[in-house]
């Protein structure tokens, strides 16, 4: 295993958070490894906009580049400037391309736009005219409709000949649709485009494949995969078992318990009423908290479809949501938990080895994305580095 030497310590400040967040870095760095190894003889980068995902891109960036990973991409610019002081050598892709008035944190940060319209490839060669050579990155949209060049376009600049001379993409790159879904015909029709695409770009790397792409094939590796939720502990395809080691431990404390007779309600519009006398638990996250209402044991539309609401871990022992979560607090129903086990200052998981951040989402109704980066303001963080047996 990679030595990262970092300090992995605990601190006063986490220990009496009402909300903590532990990220291990030792399975942050086994999943990029994982991603990796299944990329066969491509080249593998990291995703790491959003602030990593949410789990803080400073030490999330410093492990993946201790590791080995040598090309990034991030949303913005002024992120990309945040990375470059913990990858000095890498390769740092800005997915957003670039715009009049952030030319100057391109140069001067060594980062790559990923020019993705005809706008922003009009603006990029004044920059070339004005400042010389610098490299870029294609984006180019074969189906996904978001963001990118026509499929004609970038055939047609790839066949210009009076291109300027400075205009020397190191990278040609799309986005899968429906990568999550191997069955779904798209796959195959925006793989056959970006065929045509990285041909018409002979001698420039190519990048199709993020972390469900990863899986979907060697066929989708090109040059360079681009693995982002994978890397956290993320489910990257739908209706398979996750491989992936979980990343994040989200835990809250208990404030406060209570034992509540059968036929009281519980939280706001007394949306659960109790078929049996409870025990409840009553923790320091909400929905301000990047803990979703809609996780709520009843009182929100979601629950009408039979998705069960959300649930967390305490002593070995799975605890339901108990009535609706609110903007601070969270109740659960610890009743099946021997008492002794379960006390006020107590955490209880919110999401991590023991309920997995897909699982929570489901029961949200959202996806493991929206979980991790949705994490509020008000939680300390800690990094672990726990090396397996292998």
């Amino acid at each position: 295993m990679t030595d990262l030497s970092l300090p992995f310590e605990d601190n006063d400040a986490f220990t009496s958070a009402g909300l903590r967040l532990t990220v291990d870095l030792g399975a942050l760095v086994e999943n990029w490894l994982d991603m990796a190894r299944r990329s066969g003889r491509a080249r593998t980068g990291a995703a790491v906009k959003a602030d990593a995902y949410g789990l803080g891109v400073e030490d999330v960036g410093e492990a993946l580049y201790l590791a080995g990973a040598r090309d990034f991409f991030v949303a913005t610019a002024e992120e990309g400037v945040t990375l470059r002081l913990y990858a000095p050598d890498a390769r740092i892709f800005v997915l957003c391309g670039i715009w009049p008035g952030t030319e100057r944190l391109f140069l001067e940060n060594d980062l790559v736009p990923v020019i993705a319209s005809e706008e922003q490839l009009t603006f990029w060669m004044s920059v070339l005219a004005d400042y010389g050579d610098h490299p870029c990155a294609l984006q180019v949209d074969t189906g996904f409709n978001r963001l990118g060049l026509t499929v004609e376009d970038a055939l047609a600049l790839a066949d210009d000949v009076s291109r300027p001379a400075s205009f020397a993409p190191v990278l040609v790159m799309s986005h899968l649709a429906c990568g999550d879904e191997p069955a779904n015909a798209m796959n195959k029709q925006q793989l056959e485009a970006f065929r045509k695409v990285s041909a018409a770009f002979e001698g420039i790397e190519a990048s199709l494949a993020n972390s469900a792409g990863i899986f979907l094939g060697s066929d989708y590796h090109f040059d360079l995969t681009r693995p982002g939720i994978a890397l956290y502990g993320g489910q990257a395809v739908n209706g398979t078992a996750n491989p992936m080691r979980p990343v994040a431990t989200a835990e809250a404390r208990i404030i406060q318990t209570r034992t509540v007779k059968a036929g009281e309600t519980v939280s706001y519009g007394g949306a659960l009423q109790l078929t049996r006398d409870s025990r409840l638990a009553i923790v320091s996250a909400g929905y301000a908290d990047g803990y979703m209402r809609s996780q709520s044991s009843g009182g929100v539309p979601l629950r009408q479809t039979g998705i069960a609401g959300g649930q967390g871990f305490i002593a070995g022992h799975k605890v339901p949501v108990a009535g609706r979560i609110t903007m601070d607090l969270t109740i659960f129903d610890v009743t099946d938990v021997p008492e002794k086990l379960v006390r006020a200052g107590d955490y209880i998981e919110l999401f991590g080895k023991n309920i997995r951040v897909d699982d929570a989402a489901r029961a949200a109704g959202t996806i493991g994305y929206e979980m991790l980066t949705g994490l509020g303001l008000r939680h300390e963080r800690r990094y672990i580095f726990e090396e397996t047996d292998e």
